[in-house]
């Protein structure tokens, strides 16, 4: 995987392209990651007895890692190579 938790990244590819954010979760197993303010989904959560009356919920949903790349802080656009620290 070319990105890891905490990376800053920018989208390529899909309705997000061009929006940029740090890596909060990545997925190995299925090659995803959730990138913070990317890919808003609303979410219905059934009533419990804490919440009678559900809720809608707004959430960051996985996108393909392979639609992401790292932010070059310098530039400000997408690069291949690992920004060397």
């Amino acid at each position: 995987m070319h990105v890891k938790k905490g990376d800053t990244v920018i989208v390529i590819a899909g309705n997000d392209k061009g929006s940029t954010g740090a890596v909060v979760e990545v997925q190995r197993d299925r090659n995803r990651v959730i990138v913070e303010g990317v890919n808003i989904r609303t979410k219905h959560e059934k009533p419990t007895q804490q919440n009678p009356q559900g809720d809608r919920v707004e959430r960051e949903f996985p996108i393909h890692a392979s639609n992401v790349q790292l932010l070059d802080p310098q530039t400000g656009k997408g690069t291949r190579k690992r920004p060397s620290a």
